[in-house]
């Protein structure tokens, strides 16, 4: 007979502890920048996170199928299947162009275009939700993360290169960081190179 698991038995909850890692990342990185958010927001883009850890089909789908065949096909279904598919476009948008969001430029797709549809996906689940809830006076989380798409998707690329900053542990990999910086600007980046004792300076190296 198999096995059955002791339901005594301790667990670890990955999903907890994974969003326990993300949370103070992007706390800091909407302190830092002065991002406005809600709580609600930022809670969410925590659990985008964590699940982009462990994609599932939808999640797969959006990193690799045309995204405005994947709109149509979410407009073309109807109830929690519709709102399903509409909210993981808007999440797979948000998370791409924010952590591939040079990537998709080299391959020429226009960072405009993949805010256009990111939004498009998240304020038509919002509607869905407002349609259904047309007396209850609460944040409207979807229509946020619509109304300021761009914001979010410069909040989770301030959440890449501060992963990319404290990942960076060896002289190569501070090289790389600094080699980055040149290319991005990002702040995020230079202040992880002064941190570790570096000023960047565009042009001479840098300065120890």
């Amino acid at each position: 007979m198999p096995d059955h698991p002791d339901p005594k038995a301790p667990t670890i909850d990955l999903a907890s502890d994974v969003s326990a890692f993300f949370g103070p990342v992007v706390a800091e990185a909407i302190r830092t920048h002065g991002y406005e958010t809600t709580n609600a927001a930022e809670a969410y883009v925590v659990g985008l996170l964590a699940d982009y850890t462990k994609p599932g089909q939808l999640g797969e789908e959006t990193l690799s199928r045309p995204l405005t065949l994947m709109l149509d096909e979410a407009m073309q279904t109807s109830g929690p299947e519709r709102f399903e598919r509409l909210r993981v476009i808007g999440d797979g948008v948000l998370y791409v162009s924010g952590f591939f969001g040079e990537h998709l430029e080299t391959r020429g797709v226009q960072p405009a275009y993949m805010t256009t549809l990111g939004a498009c996906a998240y304020e038509n689940a919002s509607a869905m939700l407002r349609g259904r809830a047309a007396h209850v006076n609460a944040p409207d989380l979807f229509t946020e993360l619509a109304e300021k798409f761009r914001m979010f998707v410069r909040l989770l690329a301030d959440v890449a290169e501060s992963l990319r900053a404290r990942s960076a542990r060896t002289d190569g990999a501070v090289v790389k960081l600094y080699e980055r910086w040149l290319k991005t600007g990002s702040a995020t980046l230079g202040d992880a190179l002064v941190a570790r004792g570096m000023v960047p300076v565009r042009g001479t190296g840098l300065v120890h």
